[in-house]
């Protein structure tokens, strides 16, 4: 009996070491934060970035079941403000990493993080602070695909790119806002502008869109990105560059993941026969019959994008 009487105690003091434990963690995590960023929006808490990202889930939720009996949005205006405008943000965030990681005369083998207030690294931290605003942005992409009825757009790889890069990159302002950090940043954000490019001016309409053949090579472009970002990260690993590992290896995970995805996006997509609606088959993402197939092409899994 002696031993059944304490067993809730041992229990509960194995509870209430781990939890002793957990935040002594958060307390010696916080400890070391960027105090930089400590006073930037979104960055003194997760729960609005947590928030923002759990209302994106309920629309992409909800958002069909509204506008099930709608008609869909007509947003041409809408769309080319904002992909042109989308470009001009990823075009100044690559600018602002590229002359702030050249002025500071980082490594692009290994760099670590610099929490000093020197103006090179500042600009390097707001950059990519503007990189994870960026992403919240993004969500526009898929708020847009549903009040335009063009659920089938809405695949896992979309969501999953979407919530991931937002909610994670909080984690690499609050506590990496520079150092080896910039160079995802900024390679993501040169195939961004191309992106969008892309989609601006697919968004003027079909006498731009037929000549918009390029749309397969966006997509390889993007998966030489992630192979880009995996030797990057083992680099750093090999040389045993002084920042946390375990980011490198979440990296590489993340980036494994992205490729299995939008491999799959591609084979869906290109290497297989296409039909139009009047059941030709698709030429470039356009019909042969000259309506346009560009958004359609988009099928099986969604807008594909970069990390």
């Amino acid at each position: 009996m002696g031993a059944l009487d304490s067993e809730p105690g041992g229990v509960l003091n194995t509870v209430s070491a781990a939890l002793n434990e957990t935040m002594e963690l958060y307390r010696w995590t916080w400890s070391i934060r960027d105090k930089r960023v400590e006073d930037w929006p979104l960055m003194q808490s997760p729960v609005p970035t947590l928030c923002i990202s759990t209302l994106y889930l309920l629309f992409v939720w909800l958002g069909p079941k509204w506008m099930k009996d709608r008609e869909p949005f007509q947003m041409r205006l809408v769309l080319i403000l904002y992909n042109f405008g989308m470009v001009l943000l990823n075009f100044y965030i690559f600018r602002e990493l590229f002359m702030g990681s050249y002025n500071a005369g980082y490594s692009y083998i290994c760099q670590t993080v610099d929490y000093s207030d020197n103006v090179h690294e500042v600009r390097i931290a707001a950059a990519l602070w503007w990189y994870f605003v960026s992403k919240g942005i993004e969500y526009l992409d898929t708020v847009f695909f549903i009040l335009r009825k063009k659920n089938n757009q809405v695949s896992f790889l979309h969501v999953y790119h979407h919530c991931t890069m937002f909610t994670l990159w909080w984690i690499g302002i609050k506590w990496v806002a520079g150092g080896q950090a910039f160079f995802g940043a900024q390679l993501n954000a040169f195939i961004h502008v191309i992106m969008y490019s892309y989609y601006a001016l697919a968004a003027l309409g079909p006498k731009i869109q037929k000549y918009l053949w390029w749309k397969r090579y966006l997509t390889m472009l993007q998966l030489v990105q992630f192979h880009v970002t995996i030797g990057h990260t083992a680099l750093s690993l090999y040389t045993d560059c002084p920042f946390p590992k375990w980011m490198h290896w979440a990296l590489i995970c993340y980036a494994i993941s992205f490729i299995v995805l939008f491999l799959n996006f591609y084979v869906r997509t290109y290497n297989k026969p296409k039909k139009s609606k009047t059941g030709k088959t698709a030429v470039n993402g356009i019909s042969t019959n000259g309506v346009s197939k560009l958004e359609n092409g988009k099928k099986q899994n969604g807008k594909a994008k970069g990390e």
